[in-house]
């Protein structure tokens, strides 16, 4: 009788020990990106693997990070380098916030599929985005006025475009402006003279929707943001991820 019970003691335990460690969570927010590319594909796996459920909220890398600032979460996804984030607060890059990068990101420009030109320049992209150039044939395609679609005032990529290939340059006034990186491709495939820049992910996430076009390699890291070192949770969700099971698994 004592062993059952005894049996029955470990048992339950053992069914506790499981239950919490099932309940251990991680709330991060920031990057659609990193949300959409890393952490949604690999969920299930980095639960599996560590024990600890993330949960995310896509609200653009600055406001992950605003939100990190605040102590509202122990860390913020971002798709801009963290750099750009202080210099957006003014605040010093002394090592008080810590970037930990888990993949290089691709931003390409995409165009509808019925589109021509094939390949543009960084300047060429830079004046379509300004509003220098406004109709397609004026880079070698068809006689359409462009369409200049860009992701919120919050986004990463965004910011990211137009530092790199705008050299800080005003966007167009008519650019229409979304919420999200899966409504600029939405629209670049309704319009056929639309333009935008998304990463690369999410063009391979919707194939035959919209044509990339070929230009010089912008790239942004793909990163956790703490302040100060990581927690136990974080590094142990980030160790995961720099693993090559977990990198099979991004999209």
């Amino acid at each position: 009788m004592k062993r059952i019970i005894t049996v029955i003691v470990v048992f339950a335990v053992s069914v506790c020990f499981a239950s919490f460690v099932a309940a251990a969570t991680l709330n991060v927010a920031g990057s659609t990106t990193v949300q959409k590319r890393i952490l949604e594909p690999a969920n299930d796996a980095i639960t599996n693997a560590t024990g600890i459920e993330v949960k995310v909220r896509g609200i653009g890398s600055g406001g992950g990070f605003a939100e990190l600032m605040a102590g509202k979460i122990p860390a913020s996804i971002a798709s801009s380098p963290l750099k750009s984030l202080l210099n957006k607060k003014s605040l010093p890059d002394d090592g008080t916030y810590q970037e930990h990068k888990i993949i290089e990101d691709v931003i390409v420009p995409i165009v509808h599929k019925s589109n021509p030109v094939k390949s543009l320049t960084w300047e060429q992209l830079s004046d379509i985005h300004t509003g220098k150039i406004t109709n397609w044939k004026e880079v070698g395609g068809l006689d359409q006025k462009i369409i200049v679609v860009t992701s919120h005032k919050g986004s990463a990529t965004k910011a990211v475009f137009q530092k790199k290939v705008m050299k800080k340059a005003e966007y167009i006034k008519n650019a229409r402006e979304v919420k999200s990186t899966r409504q600029e491709v939405g629209l670049v495939a309704k319009f056929k003279g639309g333009i935008g820049a998304v990463s690369k992910g999410f063009v391979d996430l919707n194939p035959g929707r919209v044509n990339t076009i070929e230009t010089k390699e912008i790239s942004r890291p793909l990163s956790f943001i703490t302040k100060g070192e990581p927690s136990q949770d974080v590094q142990k969700v980030l160790d995961y991820l720099r693993t090559p099971d977990a990198a099979k698994l991004y999209k």
